[in-house]
């Protein structure tokens, strides 16, 4: 595990020497112990602090990392003894780009704000919280613990005094962003102007390629496992079932906080898991197709691009409020805001003849509103890159 560890620590320098990211050190929240907010395997919570300066002073963003959940004991024994579960096991420094960035040339409205990324260590989206602890799997389920632990140090460390602040995240991450948003906004001064920011986290309430809806089982296990029903929105579990409040589009309808969605609308970690996942895929039809989509038939590319109308559908709730925000490329991506080169680079994605940090920009400081959905077809849109970004 070690030499993995190393290994992951020095694919990061590289990256980070490659694109030219700031490296930020970790900081582990050792003090959050004693109040039970620890990761999977016990261990202190950990973020990336780069502090704000000038105009930026205090103004802040809290980013939640991504990486997917854990639905049960046997698969968070697992992502214990990863970096997705031990902050023992995490790279001690990480690279900050894209709407993280402290670059004024590729992260103009944010580049100078005090930016968090917060890791992921519990497979709940923040959302856990169990207090007995099995001595035969010594499994914490404590993500909302985590949370409230990481937001309470960052106030006491000047959030406090925060005039404008977004929480924002990537996959999972962006998940726990639209769940704790209005929270979020709560915590924070009634003056400050507050805002959320979802990449790739908007999962949909899809049907599956039998009709059924895999992904709802899914949440729920991790729901159940975790104890996340009592640290999900009271305004969605009042009067659904706690493992739909875990789909954004029933968070949504309720939602007080603005909200801005990046998303693609054939989301390459949706189309592998919520419409084509490998436990209902018996005769194994969509292997091949769901990682590589040139090599899909007629008919699947037939059913993605109907996937692209359950995505449409579910953004009802988003469209429906003017002061949400949403940029909805047609790229088969996911993830796109976490690099210079597809956050605001020339060879990134555009909508509306429009990059997504301009978009959530203009959206944010209220220059202008941006709600636009791309072109409808797969591969619609020539500035989609290449390879799909995944967290």
């Amino acid at each position: 595990m070690t030499r993995l560890k190393q290994m992951w620590s020095s694919i990061l320098v590289l990256a980070v020497v490659v694109i030219g990211a700031r490296a930020v050190p970790i900081t582990y929240l050792e003090s959050a112990v004693a109040k039970g907010a620890v990761c999977l395997d016990g261990s202190a919570p950990a973020y990336h602090f780069d502090k704000g300066s000038g105009s930026g002073v205090n103004n802040w963003i809290v980013h939640m990392e991504g990486g997917g959940w854990c639905t049960d004991i046997a698969t968070c024994v697992q992502r214990k003894s990863t970096m997705k579960g031990s902050s023992k096991l995490m790279n001690k420094d990480f690279g900050f780009s894209g709407i993280l960035g402290g670059k004024q040339s590729t992260n103009p409205d944010f580049y100078n704000w005090n930016r968090i990324k917060v890791r992921y260590c519990d497979g709940s989206s923040f959302t856990g919280d169990i207090e007995a602890v099995d001595p035969a799997n010594k499994l914490f389920f404590r993500g909302a613990r985590v949370w409230r632990a990481v937001i309470d140090d960052l106030m006491a460390k000047g959030m406090s005094n925060a005039q404008n602040a977004i929480l924002s995240g990537c996959s999972a991450g962006a998940l726990a962003a639209i769940l704790h948003c209005d929270q979020f906004k709560s915590t924070l001064p009634k003056t400050a102007k507050v805002k959320c920011v979802s990449d790739a986290g908007y999962f949909i309430h899809g049907k599956d390629i039998t009709g059924g809806s895999y992904i709802q089982s899914y949440y729920a296990k991790v729901v159940a496992t975790h104890g996340s029903a009592k640290s999900l929105p009271a305004s969605c579990t009042s009067s659904m079932k706690p493992e739909l409040c875990f789909f954004p589009q029933y968070v949504a309808k309720t939602l007080q906080t603005p909200l801005f969605v990046i998303n693609a609308a054939f989301d390459s970690w949706q189309i592998k898991n919520v419409l084509a996942p490998t436990s209902v895929d018996k005769s194994k039809a969509w292997k091949t197709c769901k990682l590589d989509l040139k090599k899909c038939t007629a008919a699947q590319l037939q059913t993605v691009q109907g996937y692209r109308d359950q995505v449409l559908a579910a953004l009802a709730p988003v469209q429906s409020a003017t002061t949400n925000g949403l940029f909805l490329d047609s790229c088969h991506a996911h993830c796109q805001g976490g690099s210079a080169a597809t956050w605001s680079g020339d060879k990134g994605p555009t909508v509306a003849n429009t990059k997504m940090a301009k978009a959530v920009g203009d959206w944010f400081f209220e220059r202008s509103t941006f709600q636009n959905v791309d072109c409808s077809s797969l591969n619609c849109n020539p500035t989609c890159p290449a390879v799909s970004t995944e967290d």
